[in-house]
């Protein structure tokens, strides 16, 4: 299978809608690994890495997000994966 690592900053009404706790869900889902967090300025910041057809998957649902989020835009940039993470953890 194809690897994959993306790092993403997703904008518009994402904090204090569950946007974190959901993409920790539809990650476990999709059997991908890496994180979430919330960022000063009001945006979410995550790193996902896994098989590349469940990387693309997840990146749809970060441009729709939980039911009470409105997204504005999604940025991604493509990386090298690593191996690095074990899990999806959501990020103080």
């Amino acid at each position: 299978m194809a690897q994959r690592r993306v790092h993403v900053h997703v904008s518009g009404t994402v904090q204090g809608v569950y946007y974190r706790l959901t993409m920790q869900k539809v990650a476990a889902s999709h059997d991908v690994v890496g994180w979430v967090r919330n960022l000063a300025d009001g945006r979410v910041e995550a790193t996902v890495e896994g098989d590349a057809e469940a990387v693309g998957r997840v990146l749809e649902w970060c441009a729709r997000g939980p039911d009470a989020a409105s997204v504005g835009s999604v940025e991604a940039e493509e990386g090298e994966p690593t191996g690095e993470f074990r899990s999806f953890d959501i990020l103080d």
